[in-house]
């Protein structure tokens, strides 16, 4: 099975220190023949969503959820993640991750794509958290992982 990923990012396609769901736009990046290729760039139509009731509202991340679904994504990566993590973690897997650019987090993506696929294929609900520095390490999410 080959997964697919969206990378938060902004205008200039750089991760940037905010939250998956406030991304300017996610693209869109698919695994396959030992590489990890740019499908598309999908614009954020839902980054203000509910933003003036609830910051992190439950509403903004299910509308990410069900939009990012429907394009068979399986792996969000992005600087930071907010409480939504508990929700996002069921149906992906979250990658929280240092760098800036792109290319270079899909190199290590590239390189470790064996843990995560073996995390897809072992857990159908509530992944680990993959946080990428200067190498990979796979956690449990709970209240202390925002």
């Amino acid at each position: 099975m080959n997964l697919i990923f969206a990378l938060a990012v902004n205008k200039e396609n750089k991760f940037e220190r905010r939250h998956f769901g406030d991304a300017d736009k996610f693209l869109i990046y698919k695994q396959g023949n030992d590489k990890i290729v740019l499908e598309s760039e999908e614009n954020n139509i839902f980054k203000l969503m509910d933003e003036v009731h609830e910051h992190g509202s439950k509403k903004k991340g299910q509308a990410i959820i069900d939009f990012l679904q429907k394009k068979d994504v399986n792996v969000l990566v992005s600087m930071q993640f907010g409480k939504n993590i508990k929700l996002i973690n069921k149906p992906f897997i979250p990658v929280k991750i240092s760098e800036e650019y792109p290319d270079e987090i899909i190199k290590v993506l590239t390189k470790h794509i064996h843990w995560i696929k073996d995390e897809w294929d072992r857990n159908k609900l509530n992944h680990k958290l993959f946080i990428i520095n200067s190498g990979i390490l796979k956690v449990s999410i709970d209240k202390s992982n925002k």
